[in-house]
């Protein structure tokens, strides 16, 4: 099933989708927060090697499924398949939108 997604949240996972890390960091706002995985990066240099590190250390694919608000975050739950250990797996983004950006992202089981 087919969700509709923020424009920014698209974007978001489209770049992601392509393993560009440079497309990536530009959906987000200069001083973004991004956590994942217990660790938190601040600013779009360090999103920028945050995944840039993460999509070439593993294979997969992110297939979101689901959508919902809480305050002022969009919740996006999302299938993951790929080669890292634990997959699959379905995750939570926690997104917090600044205009037509991401201010700040939250991954969690």
């Amino acid at each position: 099933m087919a969700i509709k997604l923020p424009k920014a949240v698209a974007a978001y996972f489209e770049a992601d989708g392509s393993r560009d890390a440079e497309s990536v960091s530009q959906c987000f706002i200069d001083a973004a927060v991004v956590k994942d995985d217990g660790t938190t990066y601040s600013g779009r240099e360090a999103i920028r090697s945050w995944k840039a590190a993460t999509s070439t250390q593993y294979s997969y694919t992110v297939e979101p499924f689901s959508i919902t608000s809480e305050g002022r975050h969009v919740v996006v739950t999302s299938h993951l398949v790929g080669d890292f250990p634990g997959s699959p797996i379905d995750l939570r983004y926690v997104f917090a939108l600044e205009g037509e950006k991401i201010a700040e992202l939250t991954i969690i089981p």
